[in-house]
C-alpha cells in the first residue's frame, strides 16, 4: 500500500494477503515483554478508522504484553500477573508499521475495532542524499527548501533567527 499500511482480510483474493498476515504475525510476536496500549472502540457505519476517536478513555488498558502469538486467524496474549491467555479471532487486521499500531477487527463483534499501539512518539525519518537546496529570506528568518527529485519529495523548513543560529551551530566546520 502507498502509506505502508499492511492489510490482511479473511477471504481476500489479494495475492499479498498471506504475506501481509505473516508480516503482521511477526510484528505481533515481537511485542513480547513490551508495554502496549490497548483500546477498543465502536466502528462507525462507514468502517472509516479516521472517524474513530482514539483519545484515551476510561477502559483503555496499558500493560506489558506477554507471549503474543498467532494461531490461524486468532491472536493470543497474556497480561502480567495472569495465567489466563486472552485471544481474539479476527476477520481483518491493519498494521501501520511506521506508527507501530495494529487495528484488530473481531470476527465475533463486527461493530468493534481494537487498537494495539506502542506508547510514545514515533517519528517518521526521511533520508535525502544530496538534495537540491533552495533558500529564501523571509522577514525575520528564512525558508529552506530541500528537494529530492528521485523520491519526489520536497521539505520546507521555515526558520526564525534562533532556528538559523541552531542550524549553523550544528553544522560541522
Amino acid at each position: 500500500m502507498a502509506d505502508g499500511r499492511l492489510v490482511w482480510q479473511q477471504g481476500s483474493s489479494d495475492p499479498e494477503n498471506m504475506a501481509h498476515l505473516d508480516a503482521i504475525a511477526q510484528w505481533w510476536q515481537q511485542l513480547d515483554q513490551q508495554e502496549i496500549e490497548l483500546a477498543q472502540r465502536l466502528l462507525p457505519e462507514s468502517d472509516d478508522l479516521g472517524a474513530v476517536d482514539w483519545q484515551p478513555q476510561r477502559f483503555d488498558e496499558r500493560f506489558t504484553v506477554q507471549a503474543p502469538r498467532v494461531g490461524g486467524i486468532t491472536l493470543y496474549w497474556q497480561k502480567p500477573d495472569s495465567k489466563e491467555e486472552r485471544s481474539i479471532t479476527v476477520r481483518k487486521l491493519e498494521l501501520e508499521p511506521r506508527a507501530q499500531r495494529l487495528y484488530i477487527y473481531s470476527q465475533a463483534q463486527r461493530q468493534v475495532v481494537m487498537r494495539v499501539a506502542i506508547p510514545g512518539l514515533n517519528y517518521q525519518t526521511l533520508k535525502l542524499h544530496n538534495p537540491q537546496i533552495v533558500g529564501k529570506a523571509s522577514g525575520e528568518g528564512c525558508v529552506l527548501l530541500l528537494r529530492d527529485s528521485g523520491q519526489q519529495l520536497e521539505i520546507e523548513l521555515v526558520l526564525d533567527r534562533d532556528g538559523i543560529g541552531q542550524l549553523l551551530a550544528s553544522l560541522p566546520g
